[in-house]
């Protein structure tokens, strides 16, 4: 049931995008933003956690989730920190994905070349 419950919420998010995409002028980068602020302001009401509990890896996976983590750590951090835990704390709990992903582009950078 549990992996039924995933696919059925990260179906319907990428379902959402595909439809986006498909019968709007957005672009996959329009597309990208758009959920991972819906995402950010989904935790700021508290229902993102809600979905993460119950979907569990359906909701952990899709982008939105990166705008949950964002807003999540600065929150968390501005419990703490003040005003200025909003801007120390937002990257907090995406800091591992973001170098790993500017680490992996190097890399293909320089062992691939483009075409033209």
């Amino acid at each position: 049931m549990d992996y039924l419950l995933a696919f059925v919420c990260c179906g319907s998010i990428c379902l959402i995008a595909q439809l986006l995409y498909d019968h709007t002028k957005l672009t996959a980068g329009h597309i990208t933003s758009l959920f991972v602020v819906l995402g950010a302001a989904l935790d700021t009401f508290g229902i993102y956690d809600w979905l993460l509990d119950h979907f569990q890896a359906g909701a952990a996976l899709p982008i939105t989730s990166f705008g949950h983590s964002l807003i999540h750590g600065a929150l968390k951090a501005a419990e703490t920190k003040g005003i200025f835990g909003i801007l120390l704390g937002t990257f907090d709990l995406t800091a591992a994905g973001i170098t790993a992903g500017i680490l992996f582009a190097f890399i293909a950078a320089v062992f691939f070349r483009p075409k033209s």
